[in-house]
């Protein structure tokens, strides 16, 4: 359980998506991917014939974990701050062991991509503006910003976490989050709100 020292802990990833985020969408086996969904080599083939329906049906999976572990870390942080906070803290550990290569794998398979888009616009994008509304209300977001706008640019910065060759290789995902969010976020924080959120930050 997550505490003022530790923080809140994703759920692991399915095996499937643990090697493709490790090692990208085209290097791992077939043999290691069909001991990972637990089938037979024939079954797997037949199953996913290309890498881009695998790459889907995992990502699916993995978004529906992703909602689960919310639900979870709502239940530990009660205020919009603490919860936008340990939203962070929660995806960068999730990122910590992604590979560049497989973020720029994504763009490459168009339904996953898609996908992910669609999971933006109809579940991270309503979540970001009712966090950034009850944190208005409660005195911890400043009252002066634009829900619309600041949501957009939220979610226009995952897009840069998401492009390949921006960043320099020896970047890690979870650093590169870490850069592009955490500073941006105490900014649209008031006096109580950046206290609060102190405690986040000093860990990520």
């Amino acid at each position: 359980m997550a505490t003022a020292t530790a923080p809140f802990l994703p759920t692991p990833p399915a095996a499937t998506m643990v090697l493709l985020r490790q090692q990208g969408v085209a290097a791992p086996s077939e043999t290691d991917l069909a001991q990972a969904e637990n089938l037979p080599a024939a079954a797997f083939a037949a199953r996913y014939p290309t890498r881009t329906e695998l790459l889907r049906h995992a990502l699916q999976l993995d978004l529906e974990r992703q909602k689960l572990d919310h639900v979870r870390l709502y239940q530990v942080f009660p205020s919009a701050v603490e919860r936008l906070f340990g939203l962070i803290g929660y995806s960068i550990t999730d990122l910590a062991a992604t590979s560049p290569q497989y973020l720029a794998d994504l763009r490459q398979h168009a339904p996953a991509w898609e996908l992910l888009q669609d999971h933006l616009a109809a579940y991270s994008s309503p979540q970001l503006q009712q966090l950034l509304n009850d944190g208005i209300r409660q005195g911890l977001f400043r009252s002066d910003i634009n829900i619309q706008l600041v949501t957009i640019i939220i979610v226009q910065q995952l897009g840069i976490v998401l492009t390949p060759n921006i960043f320099p290789p020896m970047a890690s995902s979870a650093e590169i989050f870490r850069s592009v969010f955490l500073y941006y976020i105490r900014g649209l924080c008031t006096d109580e709100g950046a206290r609060q959120a102190a405690g986040h930050f000093a860990r990520m």
